[in-house]
């Protein structure tokens, strides 16, 4: 076969390999653009507060557009819901794997807290338990999962390193700490317009920590609130 033959069946394979990836990248950009924005506006306001008529209307979208990439606002929930759970954790695995012990591992994920929850609307989560079911069944099975095993690892660890009580019981432990988890969410004990979710949740684990440490834990927590001057009364919420 000539060369120039050959050039020219390779640059029409590449001009049809093109007509048919770019709508696909196209189309899964302007799906990500909504569920980026959806995700913003459900943790500002709250899920149930947000209509679709506002995720088009922030956009510049119509709704139909909306409705084309989102069967409806339940698989919208859904898919904004994955993606945190997914980066959730991302950000836990990660505090573990750079932690120079267990009680910086739960520092450097008050870092991440501070970041995440100072802006999120509490009732996100009453939102979700009242009106998503599907979708809280999915955060459930995370939270009683996931998230209780890396606390009930992070214990365990604590313990190994002589900076949590030996006499704990890591079962016990790792349960309260998750529900006290969700109690900084209750907006009928800490109500939005009095109190911010991420100092709320930051005082929480403050006491939860020195609830666990041992002198040689006590003294490390010490030295890293001194050091990453993270906790709500070192740190200024903006």
């Amino acid at each position: 076969m000539p060369n120039f033959l050959r050039e020219k069946i390779k640059e029409t394979l590449a001009i049809i390999k093109v007509s048919i990836v770019s709508p696909f990248f196209l189309s899964m950009e302007v799906k990500d653009r909504i569920q980026s924005k959806a995700h913003e506006l459900f943790l500002q306001y709250g899920i149930r507060s947000v209509s679709m008529d506002d995720i088009a209307a922030q956009l510049g979208m119509s709704k139909k557009t909306l409705y084309h990439y989102f069967t409806d606002k339940e698989e919208m929930v859904e898919a904004v819901l994955h993606y945190e759970i997914e980066h959730g954790q991302q950000d836990c695995i990660q505090c573990y794997r750079q932690s120079k012990d267990a009680v910086d591992e739960i520092f450097l994920m008050m870092e991440r807290i501070v970041e995440q929850f100072h802006n999120m609307n509490p009732t996100v989560l009453y939102d979700l338990h009242k009106f998503h079911f599907n979708a809280f069944q999915k955060f459930l099975k995370y939270k009683n999962g996931f998230l209780l095993d890396m606390i009930r690892k992070n214990i365990e660890r604590g313990i190994k390193e002589e900076l949590y009580r030996p006499e704990i019981v890591p079962d016990i432990l790792s349960k309260f700490r998750l529900e006290s988890m969700m109690l900084a969410f209750d907006v009928n004990i800490f109500p939005s317009r009095k109190y911010n979710l991420a100092e709320v949740t930051l005082e929480i684990i403050e006491h939860y920590l020195y609830g666990l440490a041992t002198l040689k834990g006590h003294r490390l927590i010490l030295k890293y609130k001194q050091d990453k001057k993270i906790l709500t009364h070192e740190k200024k919420m903006v």
